[in-house]
């Protein structure tokens, strides 16, 4: 289980394992937290009062500072995973929907014509149509793309990158994100 780490100003910033939340509520790093309580740790107990202290924990927190870096510059890292979910484990060419196991990164235009590996000239494509398509581009292939690529927004990026989200957590990142998103559906 990961909680959601929030800049103060609700930026999100990473996905955190319980302890490393504890040790940010230890710490006083905690800003706000929203969403459900997660986890209750239990630590020792004080020598003049006897109590003892106890960390509970929400799966989405507000920590303190401002990010050194602006959130919106950064560019989601591209991974297969990442990617297919992107696309919903489509095939941009077929239309069909695959395991991740059956799926492939598609380049559009293809590296032996001087493409990318980036997400604007990748798609998924299912091993067939991959194959198909070789060393070509969709229209020297006469494959036209079911779908255009895009840049996943920070907010998509986040939801990219955890496969297991808490409700909470997810109703907090879908509220943010783009209108034309593809992870509406």
């Amino acid at each position: 289980m990961k909680v959601l780490k929030l800049s103060a100003q609700g930026l999100p910033q990473s996905w955190i394992s319980l302890e490393q939340a504890v040790l940010h509520y230890a710490a006083e790093e905690v800003r706000w937290e929203v969403g459900a309580e997660v986890a209750v740790f239990h630590g020792g107990h004080n020598a003049v009062t006897g109590e003892q202290s106890v960390i509970a924990i929400s799966s989405i927190i507000g920590t303190k500072g401002v990010p050194n870096i602006n959130p919106f510059d950064l560019k989601p890292g591209l991974t297969n995973s990442k990617l297919f979910a992107r696309d919903r484990n489509v095939c941009a060419y077929c239309g069909d929907h695959f395991l991740e196991d059956d799926l492939t990164r598609e380049h559009i235009i293809p590296f032996a014509q001087n493409g990318i590996d980036t997400w604007m000239n990748v798609v998924t494509a299912c091993r067939a149509c991959n194959h198909r398509k070789g060393n070509r581009t969709p229209e020297q292939a006469h494959m036209p793309l079911l779908y255009a690529p895009y840049v996943p927004s920070l907010w998509e990026d986040f939801i990219l990158r955890n496969r297991r989200i808490l409700a909470d957590q997810m109703e907090f990142l879908m509220a943010h994100l783009p209108r034309t998103s593809r992870l509406f559906a």
